[in-house]
């Protein structure tokens, strides 16, 4: 592959259904089973050393790397547990190699400390070697064979795959070199966020949430009420976890396509998008704005937005957070001291101009690259 070949191609994702049967469904699980194992004892061994070294300065122990953990699973826990050699040899040796990579984040602080995982929640596997597609909706992996889904597959080469649960169903996922599109487009829009509506845009249009939470919250703490008293790993619990998780995905998912909707609109439409850098996790903190927050999906939308401007040709430009964008009059550019949440409307003291709040921050903010 050449220089030039690099630069105007991109990796991108592609996650769709399997469509399984019950021996396919136990063999995956198994999978699950291996990962979460090796990471839990990955993690079990990685906590012992770091507390073995803080309580012995003089004698410490050296941090293991990805290779080092899977020579020791293999030493210390496949010869224990036959069922190790059910599964592909590579799920563990990617757990460990997962454990390692949130290790370093932790020690960087750019995370924090890795957690044990638990049966049910998030359950996934990554597999390695042959991984091929073969017609439309069937994909070879190793060890498990050939995997059915429901919608056609893009006919390219990979080398990898991931494999996870939501509910009851399962999904694959894996990436492609994709070439990114160079549209004709040229024009600025300023995009400001918020709890009322999803975005406002500098051209006028306001996009709402979908606030998928809020409207099945009432459903949710229902069932999540009549769950409390039933034994756990009864036929019962069981069935409730699965009802829970069903409508947790069903609330995503129109979270997800909401967010998918404006971002891919924005990133084909316009060539230069600006957004404010949000203090997404600080916003979090505050206990009456949290589930709104959350249930907008801030974190999610840059996310989306910053792969696909790449993939259409399209430029992100993130402003800093300090940036007075609600607090200055887009006509004259006089700031105000003073602005609280319950001002919807701005009114500049200085010019007599009155504007919505969100569009003058949206046009403030388009302002900045012009």
């Amino acid at each position: 592959m050449t220089q030039r070949d690099r630069e105007v191609k991109m990796l991108l994702g592609f996650k769709t259904e399997l469509k399984l049967n019950n021996q396919q469904r136990t063999i995956l699980a198994k999978h699950c089973g291996v990962a979460r194992h090796s990471w839990n004892w990955g993690l079990w061994l990685t906590k012992n050393i770091l507390d073995h070294n803080k309580a012995n300065p003089q004698e410490k122990l050296t941090f293991p790397s990805a290779i080092d953990l899977h020579k020791l699973l293999v030493a210390m826990v496949k010869s224990e547990n036959q069922w190790y050699y059910e599964c592909s040899k590579s799920t563990p040796q990617i757990a460990l190699m997962a454990l390692r990579e949130a290790w370093k984040r932790c020690f960087k602080k750019t995370a924090g400390v890795p957690k044990f995982k638990k049966k049910g929640r998030r359950d996934s596997f990554t597999l390695e070697g042959t991984v091929k597609i073969s017609g439309n909706k069937k994909i070879q992996v190793p060890v498990i064979g050939i995997l059915k889904t429901y919608e056609r597959l893009p006919q390219v080469s990979i080398k990898s795959c991931t494999i996870s649960r939501q509910a009851d169903r399962w999904f694959i996922s894996f990436r492609f070199d994709v070439e990114q599109q160079e549209l004709s487009h040229r024009g600025v829009v300023g995009v400001d966020l918020g709890i009322k509506a999803l975005a406002t845009l500098s051209t006028g249009s306001v996009v709402l949430g979908a606030k998928s939470y809020r409207k099945y919250r009432d459903i949710l703490s229902r069932m999540q009420w009549l769950n409390r008293h039933k034994i756990i790993g009864s036929s019962n619990w069981e069935k409730a976890q699965v009802k829970i998780a069903r409508l947790h995905r069903k609330i995503a998912n129109i979270r997800k396509d909401t967010l998918h909707k404006l971002t891919t609109l924005l990133a084909k439409n316009h060539g230069v998008i600006v957004i404010e850098d949000l203090n997404v996790s600080g916003m979090m903190a505050n206990h009456k704005l949290a589930a709104s927050v959350a249930d907008m999906g801030f974190f999610e939308f840059r996310r989306q937005l910053t792969y696909k401007c790449k993939l259409y040709g399209s430029k992100l430009v993130i402003v800093d957070r300090w940036f007075p964008s609600s607090k200055t009059c887009s006509n004259c550019g006089t700031k105000k001291e003073t602005l609280s949440l319950g001002e919807r409307m701005f009114e500049c003291s200085h010019c007599g101009f009155k504007i919505d709040r969100d569009l003058n921050a949206a046009i403030n903010l388009s302002k900045t690259v012009s």
